[in-house]
Formats: structure tokens, C-alpha cells, sequence
């Protein structure tokens, strides 16, 4: 390696573990990790470290969990700390501009999507559920603002007609740590080289909240399976179905004419539940009953087959659910 930095690397899900992971494995000083305060989860929600925090662990490297950044404390313990850069991977927490400044270097963001469009949280899913042919890395200078800063690297990706968040968020983790390395090799050349984001065509990647993983069969059946793709596996669609809540993991898109209402059952069998909607048929192929494990339509036909049976009909949301 030809220009190994000092770094301080700010991260806390799988996505940010795995650039993590390429820097220490690449040679580059990671003299501390930030990452979120532990989270209680599963059945017993005890407390449990980030995928960031065990990789840290496991590398011996001192981690640090600050619930701000922005007391005096976590200012001096950075400061003290001399880095060359900050590398932030979805980390959680916003950034003051005295922690931005820190750095000789400042801060770089690897971000999972073609900026400025799908500044945010959630910009896998929102690319998708927008129907979006492309998508990738852009690797900015970190600012104030929400994923504004210049643009220093940037990798594409096409999306795939059958793409999930899951397999999307798997591809990308594949680009990111590699873009990242070739940035860092490159620091000062990259930084003068920045390309400044043009604020017009940015888009917002909001949250995903549960409310629109309800699926309204008023919409047209494209929409309803990009949905269906986007919010796959981390926010599952669901629909309510004699008032058991279905989620509903793979599905398509079918462009036929039908005169039907919208959510009832227009065709049942071991390839799918072809459901009416606004525009075409969604035909659902893996679902899952509640506590029940997710199953290819033909398994789930063995046992509920009254129940997905042609004439039945999903609750559209408003409407008693």
C-alpha cells in the first residue's frame, strides 16, 4: 500500500463493518471506531453490539459510543486522537461542523447511492420502489448539510428486474470497500477534484415506516411489486386477509385486464395468488401466516387453500384493517 492513513471510522450496520474491515485488512492506521450505543433485540431484547463494534472488537481496536457528538467530551477525545480522516459508513448520528473539522482531511461518507438523488436513510429501498435502472456508491466530502457534500468517487450498478433491498444491499457492499481504498490511496488528488452536487435533482430517501408497508391494492400492480422488492427482507409488505396479517416476500407484476375489485383473489394455484389491484394483477408467490414460517404459495396452498382461495379478498388500507 503506498499511502496508509491515520483514520477514524464511524460506522454501525453490516454495510459499514464490511468498508471497515477492508481498511484494516488493507493496512490503513484505524486508530478508533465510533459506533451507535448498543441496542436491546431478539425475543429476550438483551443488549447487543453493532456489526461494527464486534469487528472492531475482534481487530482490538478502541471503540467508542457516544449518544451525541456534540458535547466538549467526544470533541477533545477526537481531537486528541490526530487522524488524517474520518470515514463515515451509516453511522446514525449527524456530524456537528467541529467534529467535520477535525480531521486534517475532514470526512468522507460512502453513501449507497448515486448522488444527489437518494440523499437519506433508506436509499436501496427507495431506488427500487421508485423503479430506478441504476444505482451505486458515491464515496463525498462530508458538510453540514444531509448528504450534500462534493462528490468524490462515484461506482453504478444496474438494477436488476428481480432485485431485492437484500440482494441490492449485498451488491453494494461488494463496490463500496474497493471505491473507498482507491479514494484513500488517491486523498489529496481526489479531495481537489471534487465534484460539487447539483442541488436540483436531488431526491429524499426517507424512513421507512411501517404504515407504507401496508400494500393498497387501488395502486397498480408495478407499483405494488417494486414495493414488494424494496421493502424485502428488512420492512416485509404485508396485507390482511380474514383479518390475519399476510406478509407477502415475493410477488410480480402481471398486465391483464380483469373487472374485479381491487384485493380479491382472481386466480389460485401452486404458481401463485393472482390478486386484483388498480392496474393488472399482482401474483404473490411467498408468503407468510403469522407464526408461520415464509413459504412458496404452492406449500401454503396445503393447508390454506379455503383461505387463498378465488373470490377471497385482501383489506385494502382504510377499510377495516
Amino acid at each position: 500500500m503506498s499511502h496508509a492513513r491515520r483514520v477514524i471510522f464511524a460506522g454501525t450496520p453490516e454495510f459499514a463493518a464490511a468498508h471497515l474491515d477492508a481498511l484494516v485488512a488493507a493496512g490503513h492506521d484505524v486508530c478508533a471506531v465510533l459506533t451507535q450505543p448498543d441496542r436491546p433485540a431478539g425475543r429476550g431484547k438483551r443488549l447487543q453490539p453493532s456489526a461494527v463494534k464486534r469487528r472492531a472488537e475482534a481487530a482490538g481496536i478502541t471503540v467508542l459510543q457516544p449518544a451525541s457528538l456534540r458535547t466538549p467530551e467526544s470533541h477533545t477525545l477526537l481531537e486528541a486522537l490526530s487522524a488524517d480522516i474520518m470515514v463515515v459508513v451509516a453511522y446514525g448520528l449527524i456530524l456537528p461542523q467541529s467534529i467535520l473539522d477535525i480531521p486534517n482531511y475532514g470526512c468522507l461518507n460512502v453513501h449507497a447511492s448515486l448522488l444527489p438523488r437518494w440523499r437519506g436513510a433508506a436509499p436501496i429501498q427507495r431506488a427500487i420502489e421508485a423503479g430506478d435502472r441504476h444505482t451505486g456508491i458515491t464515496i463525498m466530502q462530508m458538510e453540514a448539510g444531509l448528504d450534500t457534500g462534493p462528490m468524490v468517487a462515484k461506482s453504478t450498478l444496474e438494477i436488476t428486474e428481480s432485485e431485492t433491498s437484500g440482494t441490492l444491499h449485498e451488491r453494494l457492499t461488494d463496490l463500496g470497500p474497493g471505491l473507498l481504498l482507491e479514494v484513500l490511496d488517491e486523498l489529496p488528488q481526489r479531495l481537489a477534484q471534487a465534484i460539487p452536487q447539483e442541488n436540483h435533482d436531488a431526491t429524499y430517501a426517507a424512513k421507512i415506516n411501517k404504515q407504507e408497508t401496508q400494500l393498497d391494492w387501488e395502486l397498480d400492480a408495478l407499483t405494488l411489486a417494486r414495493k414488494t422488492r424494496a421493502f424485502n427482507p428488512t420492512s416485509v409488505c404485508f396485507s390482511y386477509l380474514e383479518g390475519e396479517r399476510l406478509k407477502i416476500w415475493q410477488a410480480t407484476a402481471i398486465q391483464i385486464p380483469h373487472n374485479s375489485s381491487n384485493g380479491r383473489i382472481i386466480a389460485s394455484g401452486a404458481d401463485g395468488v393472482v390478486v386484483a389491484c388498480g392496474d393488472g394483477a399482482l401474483k404473490i408467490t411467498v408468503a407468510q401466516f403469522p407464526g408461520a414460517k415464509a413459504l412458496p404459495v404452492a406449500d401454503l396452498l396445503n393447508g390454506r387453500s379455503t383461505q387463498l382461495a378465488i373470490g377471497q379478498e385482501f383489506t385494502t388500507p382504510g377499510n377495516g384493517s
